[in-house]
């Protein structure tokens, strides 16, 4: 276990020097979240204002026609694949370019954008797929507040395991929805423990990142409730800036180890930014 953490705190480290060289990976997660977010307004006011939101969002099918409930399903359906392919794709981009620079290269942003645009056909498959299984969890999520929300919640967990590596499989291998879900099994098989083990090293780092950002956040508090309204909103400002850096940059380390996990697992090829000996005895038992 201390073994498998030390491996976990070594490979965000090195993923950290991966993304100095490439600074730039960050527009991804940073235009993908911005993209989220309008994608959520967009569909979320529709939904509000139409009294669908009970159906999709909170399971309360009392007093609304069936026709209703089913166009709710539809546009939840809809939010759930519009959103999952703003994600995939600018992850698709993020780790097009990460590999690029495993293999030697010198990416930049057209590069990642090139990658993607060029899986468009998968994206939109493995969206879709994406999108089914969300609508399915939360149908089954609000059938039982307790035992649905549990049983969604395994569900959901076992499903992010077994499609950890689609992102990497669709962007190398160009596979289509089913294959890549099945190799993203394949290697997750020989990489599950590397895996949760980076994932922990990420989570402590970001984890200490968050609680130093929320120290001005809850200062400002303070000076706002003392009188000293200016100070505390620059605090809060300050704050907020920060937890945005620090997700920005939690979410582009992530998907630089997966990218360095699957570039080993499946082409037996070890980065040239991490390290060979932290590699061979990370998989020496697989």
């Amino acid at each position: 276990m201390f073994q498998r953490a030390s491996n976990g705190w070594h490979l965000a480290q090195q993923s950290w020097r991966v993304l100095k060289l490439d600074k730039e990976l960050l527009v991804f997660p940073l235009i993908s979240g911005i993209a989220c977010i309008f994608v959520m307004a967009s569909f979320a006011v529709p939904l509000w204002a139409s009294g669908y939101v009970d159906t999709v969002m909170n399971g309360d099918e009392n007093g609304i026609s069936q026709m209703d409930q089913f166009i709710g399903y539809v546009v939840l359906f809809a939010y759930y694949f519009v959103n999952y392919f703003v994600i995939i794709f600018f992850n698709s981009a993020l780790v097009a370019c990460a590999i690029i620079r495993f293999k030697g290269g010198d990416p930049n942003l057209r590069d990642g954008f090139s990658a993607a645009w060029s899986r468009l056909p998968q994206i939109v498959g493995w969206a879709l797929v994406a999108a089914t299984v969300g609508l399915i969890l939360r149908v089954i999520e609000s059938r039982s507040e307790k035992v649905g929300a549990i049983v969604a919640s395994l569900l959901g967990m076992a499903w992010s395991a077994v499609t950890y590596f689609v992102v990497p499989v669709i962007v190398v291998e160009k596979a289509g929805p089913i294959e890549a879900a099945k190799r993203s099994f394949q290697v997750l098989k020989r990489t599950w423990g590397e895996a949760l083990s980076a994932n922990f090293g990420i989570g402590f780092v970001v984890f200490f990142g968050y609680l130093l950002a929320i120290i001005p956040i809850v200062l400002g508090a303070f000076a706002i409730g003392a009188g000293l309204v200016p100070l505390g909103i620059v605090a809060i400002v300050i704050g907020v800036v920060s937890l945005l850096v620090v997700s920005l940059i939690s979410s582009a380390l992530n998907t630089i180890i997966i990218g360095a996990l699957y570039l080993y697992a499946a082409e037996g090829t070890i980065p040239r930014e991490f390290d060979d000996d932290l590699f061979r005895h990370a998989f020496a038992h697989k």
